[in-house]
């Protein structure tokens, strides 16, 4: 039996009610975390292993809390970071052997849009979810997003992509290949 062929404007219909969706799931979470636990005891979900801890006084530089007191500098940059995403989806051929990659930038494109929102309505970012067994950084769900994508990311060039499946992002070259 013959797949059924997705038009163009469906999937990129589909990408962009993606990226809304996690991105508005992100929001939703930082939401109930500032109204939850902000400036109350953590909500212990794993004894010694995981817990919900509001960050206060709240990150206003990047992963870590690096670089603080920088949020509109990072607002801005996030901003490029998600034109670029978004460029590079456009550019890419939508078809079964570039879906894994397409999938990847949904979640980079949703864990930036998500932190660059807090930046710029907020002015700092809302992280609660918190490792305390490593003693790890407590970040929020578009960090998720983020880090696992980038990860998957790394995966996939390393051991799906080669060099030359990437030339679609060359000026002039179609981005039909490997149909």
């Amino acid at each position: 039996m013959k797949a059924k062929h997705v038009s163009a404007g469906a999937v990129r219909f589909l990408t962009l009610l993606s990226i809304l969706c996690l991105t508005a799931l992100d929001q939703w979470t930082k939401y109930l975390a500032e109204l939850h636990l902000k400036m109350k005891a953590p909500v212990i979900l794993i004894p010694d292993i995981l817990e919900l801890h509001y960050l206060y006084p709240e990150n206003r530089g990047i992963a870590f809390g690096m670089f603080q007191g920088m949020t509109y500098l990072f607002a801005a940059l996030s901003v490029l970071f998600l034109l670029l995403i978004l460029y590079m989806m456009i550019r890419m051929p939508l078809n079964r052997y570039y879906a894994p990659m397409h999938v990847i930038f949904v979640f980079l494109a949703a864990g930036a849009a998500g932190n660059m929102l807090d930046r710029f309505f907020r002015g700092y970012v809302i992280d609660f979810i918190y490792f305390t067994m490593i003693n790890f950084p407590i970040f929020n769900v578009a960090d998720i997003y983020v880090v696992c994508s980038g990860i998957a990311m790394i995966l996939a060039v390393l051991f799906r992509y080669e060099d030359q499946d990437f030339s679609f992002f060359l000026p002039g070259r179609r981005n039909d290949i490997h149909e």
